[in-house]
């Protein structure tokens, strides 16, 4: 499975997510190939906020090598799964859609938590390392959620 977690400028959340799912994976020993995008062009080719990589490396998870890159209609074609990070995006996302079968790829991270609402990952950039920490547990369970509910196969 080919899983893309998508924010707006690919420097915090969706990098955080994507260490996350690919770190959960492969505990448990599941082949789930991760990347991550922003839709926004913001940040592409840096490397994540500092406070993401601090975050994700005190729980045993190295994002510093991610570059940041732009969501494309070509994602599309290379991923099973696209997970937005709020509505925002998920909605830029899906405006991008060529067919209804790539609309349906398209969900919030949170959905895996919280089915039956439109809960948002928040962003957050412009407040504190707390609010990172935050991020991550959300992430976190999130992620553990779909890698439990989703048959993927094992590595």
């Amino acid at each position: 499975m080919k899983v893309l977690m998508v924010c707006l400028g690919n420097i915090c959340r969706s990098p955080l997510a994507e260490g996350v799912m690919r770190h959960l994976a492969a505990e448990k020993g599941l082949e789930v190939q991760v990347d991550s995008c922003g839709t926004a062009d913001y940040h592409v080719g840096d490397t994540p906020d500092p406070r993401a990589i601090k975050v994700a490396a005190n729980h045993g998870i190295d994002i510093s090598q991610h570059l940041g890159r732009q969501f494309s209609a070509a994602d599309f074609k290379q991923f099973d799964r696209i997970f937005a990070m709020d509505t925002q995006n998920y909605k830029d996302i899906i405006a991008m859609a060529p067919t209804r079968e790539d609309i349906d790829k398209v969900q919030l991270m949170m959905s895996a938590v919280y089915p039956k609402e439109k809960i948002n990952v928040p962003d957050p950039y412009y407040r504190d390392f707390d609010a990172f920490e935050e991020v991550y547990q959300m992430l976190h369970t999130a992620c553990t959620l779909f890698l439990t509910k989703v048959p993927v196969n094992e590595g």
